[in-house]
């Protein structure tokens, strides 16, 4: 009897290193899952809502994507897309909560995965720190509404007129305006919005030829996006 306890016990340890060494070597978080129920009360924007739980009305802030901002085309169609679920439950896949104490996750309505649902109308874009269960069908979503021209993936008139020269996104100092971005305009002058994965925004006047500008602590190291985009839609898309 103690020695197959004993077994037990060495073969529960052995799993939980190898789980360890999964995350560490792949990225992917392996940390155990907790489910619940949520009433949404409120939609504030179309990736965060509000939801009245025992100890209050609670703030959720989607996984894996990141929807457009209220300066930015499909703010509303976003927002809108999520108000379907105002006053019905949904089951959250709960990651615990980030620095603005809104708790992470993943939320269903009828075992369908609304995260996921968001990106396959072009309603957001994938945005991730680290891997989990959920990238790849997420990323497939993404590229299905890319692949399409939906919502924000929507090309415009415009699109072909710019190419990336150059995008360096290390800086040998941190924070020391030494990320550089090199675009070539081959059209007339264009007015363009410029954004990365997460919310950082500028806007931009792009004359014919070459545009110069140089960021700090904008572009990730480990991986991000730039988005390019005038009032008819996108003009440029490039991921690293």
């Amino acid at each position: 009897m103690k020695t197959r306890l004993l077994v037990f016990i060495i073969v529960l340890i052995l799993l939980v290193d190898l789980a360890l060494i999964y995350s560490k070597l792949t990225g992917k978080i392996t940390q155990e899952v907790e489910y619940r129920y949520v009433n949404v009360s409120r939609i504030i924007d179309g990736d965060t809502f509000e939801a009245k739980t025992e100890s209050g009305t609670e703030k959720f802030r989607l996984l894996g994507i990141n929807t457009p901002e209220k300066s930015q085309d499909f703010y509303q169609e976003a927002k809108f897309f999520l108000q379907q679920f105002e006053n019905k439950t949904l089951k959250l896949e709960d990651f615990g909560k980030d620095k603005y104490q809104r708790t992470l996750g993943y939320v269903y309505y009828n075992n369908q995965l609304i995260n996921k649902e968001i990106l396959e109308n072009g309603l957001a874009n994938l945005y991730y720190y680290e891997q989990d269960s959920h990238y790849a069908k997420l990323k497939k979503a993404e590229e299905q509404a890319r692949d399409k021209g939906l919502g924000i993936w929507k090309k415009s008139d415009n699109y072909g007129c710019i190419e990336l020269a150059k995008l360096q996104y290390e800086e040998q100092e941190r924070c020391k305006n030494q990320e550089q971005l090199i675009l070539k305009n081959n059209c007339e002058t264009i007015k363009a919005t410029l954004k990365d994965d997460a919310t950082h925004i500028y806007n931009l006047e792009l004359k014919k030829g070459m545009f110069e500008k140089n960021f700090s602590c904008i572009w990730n190291n480990e991986g991000d996006s730039l988005y390019l985009s005038d009032d008819k839609g996108l003009l440029l898309f490039y991921r690293y």
